[in-house]
């Protein structure tokens, strides 16, 4: 009899990626006619977020839509950025943007009733910490979940690994 395949589906980022997209980001602020005197910058603030600071509330939205444009080119999910809005400290409006990485309990959750009320029949879906291990008989089943879950409108940027 045949094993079960299965993949495991994670929501990782690759922060090599999210670096350098931060650091062309941070350039092109820097350089561009439209930024000067404006005091806009981008920088790390941790491990987990990114600060964007500049004079007027516009100016912090463009600069994080340089930093979106960037992380596109790169390959990275803008579902990880998790951005809220540009709020006044002192001179300057602030704008604070946390990394989301791996898989949250209620967002696992969401995935595993959509594998089962969606899914091909006979697909089982484990929790187990931060990712999801599904498993099926047929390759092709496994196939139809991964689609489904590519075209399901989650909040949250999905990964399909150790594929067997």
């Amino acid at each position: 009899m045949a094993a079960d395949s299965s993949f495991d589906v994670v929501s990782k980022l690759d922060r090599q990626e999210v670096d350098n997209a931060l650091n062309q980001a941070a350039k092109e602020v820097a350089q561009r006619y439209d930024f000067k005197g404006t005091d806009a910058s981008i920088a790390w603030r941790g491990e987990e977020a990114i600060r964007i600071e500049a004079n007027s509330e516009e100016r912090a939205q463009a600069v994080l839509d340089v930093l979106q444009t960037k992380l596109i080119k790169r390959g990275v999910s803008l579902k990880a950025l998790d951005s809220g809005e540009p709020k006044a400290s002192g001179k300057v409006y602030v704008l604070d943007s946390a990394l989301k990485e791996g898989l949250s309990q209620e967002n696992a959750k969401k995935i595993g009733k959509l594998i089962r009320d969606e899914g091909p029949k006979g697909v089982k879906a484990q929790i187990t910490g931060d990712e999801m291990r599904v498993s099926s008989k047929s390759r092709d089943d496994l196939q139809q979940v991964i689609q489904l879950l590519k075209n399901a409108d989650l909040d949250v940027a999905l990964q399909f690994v150790n594929y067997r």
